[in-house]
């Protein structure tokens, strides 16, 4: 039985691992990979006067000065992700964001639409985590409630207090969920204005010439 468990520990570790280098990782094939949580749209006034791929190295590949780019042709799709650094003194939160920037073209403009995502096992463990803690509470309230638990006033306290447990023990997570996102959104946010400037840098050309293909 003890040898069962570690195994399932072991296989849901490296569930997670996987799933965190398909995140982190640049290749083509996992450039869509992750949660999408919040989209932008943005618009370059003028096509440039040179392709897209001429703003990126011949590995397809942008350093930034936060983070990096990576121009993937065959799909017309930027990966934009911060910098991961395993020993750096700036705080990194379990819920890591990277974009994913579709390229289309619309008369002169250049479209640019942003999906912000987040590992898979991030956002999985996340929705359990609160379904537990909201479904933990609510079944004990009721199960209690049911057992008689209300017919005394030590009961009703008792109720109340793991009522208001709960509820404290949820707003914390949301607490520390609203902070860590608005962390990690900044950070990929910051990459993505240096990736503008970058891209906004080429030459353009104008309105009445060829378009972006």
């Amino acid at each position: 039985m003890m040898f069962a468990g570690i195994i399932a520990i072991l296989l849901f570790l490296g569930l997670i691992i996987g799933d965190w280098f398909q995140f982190t990782t640049l290749k083509s094939w996992a450039c869509r990979y992750g949660c999408p949580l919040a989209h932008r749209r943005n618009a370059l006034d003028s096509h440039p006067a040179s392709p897209i791929s001429d703003a990126f190295h011949k590995s397809d590949a942008l350093p930034l000065p936060h983070g990096i780019a990576r121009w993937v042709e065959d799909r017309q799709v930027i990966v934009i992700r911060p910098y991961y650094q395993l020993f750096s003194l700036s705080f990194r939160t379990a819920w890591p964001l990277k974009g994913t920037i579709d390229v289309s073209s619309d008369g002169s403009q250049l479209l640019l639409h942003l999906s912000k995502r987040i590992p898979w096992s991030s956002a999985i463990l996340t929705l359990l985590w609160l379904l537990f803690v909201i479904g933990g509470t609510l079944t004990f309230v009721v199960l209690f409630i049911l057992d008689g638990g209300m017919s005394t006033i030590g009961g009703i306290f008792w109720v109340v207090g793991i009522t208001a447990l709960g509820l404290l023990v949820l707003a914390g997570g949301v607490i520390l969920l609203s902070f860590a996102y608005r962390l990690e959104d900044s950070r990929l946010m910051q990459v993505y204005q240096e990736l503008l400037d970058a891209l906004t840098a080429l030459p353009l050309k104008d309105a009445d010439k060829s378009t972006y293909p």
